[in-house]
C-alpha cells in the first residue's frame, strides 16, 4: 500500500509552560553542558579574542538561529550569504559554518521539540537520516570537490529562490492544512530515503537543504500540517548537520575561520533555534513564511549581483529553477490526487 494513508487530526496544544514538563530536564542538560564546554574553550584556551573579532556573524545568526528553529530553513540560510557574499569568505567556509551552526542550534531545537512532545513524522525522520548519510558521502567526495565556487553560490541562491517562489504561491494553502498523515508503507520508506539522499547531497555542497526537501515533500506530497512538517524538517536538518560536520572534522578540513565564526555565534545559536521553535506556536506561521520568502528573494538578487553570471551560469540558474518548479508541481499534483482518494476519519 502506498500513499498518504489514514489521516488523523493534529493533536491539541498541551497547556503547559514553555520550559515545563518532565522531559525538559534533558534540554536544560544539553544547554548546561554546552555552556560549560564553551567557557572552557573561551577562557581556558584563550579563544575569547578570536570570538570577539568575528562579531558580525554573531549578529547575523541572532536572526539565522531563530529562522532555523521556526522554519524549514537551516541557520546556514543566513550564515552562508553573510559569510560568502558580505564578508567575502569562501564557499567551503560558508558550507562548513552552516553545518557546524546547525549541528549545535538545530540539535538544541530538536531536543526542545522532542521534550515538549511536539508531533513529528517519525518515519520520514528515520528514513531521511539513513538516506542523508549516503547523500553526504556522495556529495562530499563525488560532487562538491568538482564544483567551482561561483556554481556553489548560484546553486544555493537557486535552491532557496525556488523555495521562496513556492511559499509565496501556496503559503495560505499550506498554512490551512490541518491533518497529520499516517505513514508506514513501502512507498513511504522509499520516499523518505529519497528525501535523505537528495537532501544530503545538497547539504554536502551548500551546508543546508535537507530541511527544505523534507518539508516540501511532507507538505506537497503528503499534505501534512505545518505543525508537524516544520519540526520534522528541523530535526532531520539537525541530524544531517551533525553527520556532515563530523565527516569534515574526521578529514580535518574545517579550518580556523569556520571554528572562530562558530565560537562567535554559538552562545546565540544554542538558544535562538529553540526560541524560534517556540515562536511558531504563538505567532501566525503565514507571516513567518512570507518573511522567509522575502529573504529568499533578497539573497537571490544579491547573489546574482555579486557573481555576475556568465552565459553558461545563467543557463544553470534557469535550469535549476525550472527543475525545482517541475518537481514541486509534480509533488503538489500527486498530493492532491492522493488526498482525494484517502478518507479522513473523524475522532
Amino acid at each position: 500500500m502506498t500513499g498518504i494513508g489514514i489521516k488523523t487530526k493534529t493533536a491539541p496544544a498541551r497547556p503547559v509552560g514553555v520550559l515545563s514538563g518532565p522531559l525538559m530536564k534533558y534540554w536544560f542538560a544539553y544547554i548546561g553542558i554546552f555552556y560549560l564546554v564553551y567557557l572552557v574553550l573561551i577562557f581556558g584556551q584563550s579563544y575569547w579574542r578570536a570570538a570577539l573579532d568575528h562579531w558580525p556573524i554573531a549578529i547575523a545568526m541572532s536572526l539565522g538561529s531563530v529562522v532555523a528553529g521556526s522554519t524549514p530553513m537551516g541557520g546556514g540560510t543566513i550564515g552562508f550569504p553573510v559569510l560568502v557574499l558580505l564578508l567575502g569568505q569562501s564557499s567551503s567556509i560558508g558550507r562548513n559554518f552552516g553545518m557546524a551552526a546547525q549541528a549545535l542550534g538545530m540539535t538544541s531545537a530538536m531536543i526542545f521539540i522532542l521534550c515538549r512532545r511536539t508531533a513529528i513524522q517519525k518515519l520520514t525522520l528515520i528514513c531521511g537520516i539513513v538516506g542523508a548519510a549516503a547523500g553526504l558521502l556522495i556529495g562530499t567526495f563525488l560532487i562538491s570537490p568538482y564544483l567551482p565556487g561561483s556554481v556553489v553560490k548560484l546553486l544555493f541562491s537557486s535552491v532557496w529562490m525556488s523555495f521562496g517562489i513556492l511559499t509565496l504561491a501556496r503559503n495560505r494553502e499550506f498554512c490551512s492544512l490541518n491533518q497529520i498523515p499516517k505513514m508506514g508503507g513501502k512507498a513511504d520508506v522509499v520516499i523518505g530515503l529519497g528525501v535523505g539522499l537528495l537532501g544530503g547531497m545538497i547539504t554536502s555542497i551548500i551546508g543546508v537543504g535537507i530541511e527544505m526537501v523534507a518539508y516540501t515533500v511532507l507538505v506537497l506530497r503528503y499534505r501534512c500540517d505545518l505543525k508537524a512538517a516544520v519540526p520534522t524538517a528541523v530535526s532531520i536538518g539537525a541530524m544531517t548537520s551533525v553527520m556532515g560536520i563530523g565527516l569534515h572534522a574526521l578529514f580535518g578540513d574545517i579550518g580556523k575561520e569556520t571554528f572562530y565564526n562558530w565560537l562567535a555565534a554559538a552562545p546565540i545559536i544554542v538558544l535562538g533555534a529553540p526560541f524560534g521553535a517556540y515562536l511558531v506556536s504563538i505567532i501566525p506561521r503565514i507571516r513567518t513564511l512570507y518573511f522567509v520568502s522575502i529573504l529568499c528573494l533578497v539573497q537571490f538578487i544579491w547573489t546574482l549581483y555579486q557573481v555576475s553570471p556568465s552565459a553558461g551560469e545563467w543557463l544553470f540558474v534557469i535550469g535549476s529553477l525550472t527543475c525545482a518548479g517541475v518537481c514541486f508541481y509534480s509533488l503538489y499534483r500527486r498530493g492532491l490526487v492522493e488526498q482525494s482518494r484517502t478518507p479522513v476519519l473523524s475522532e
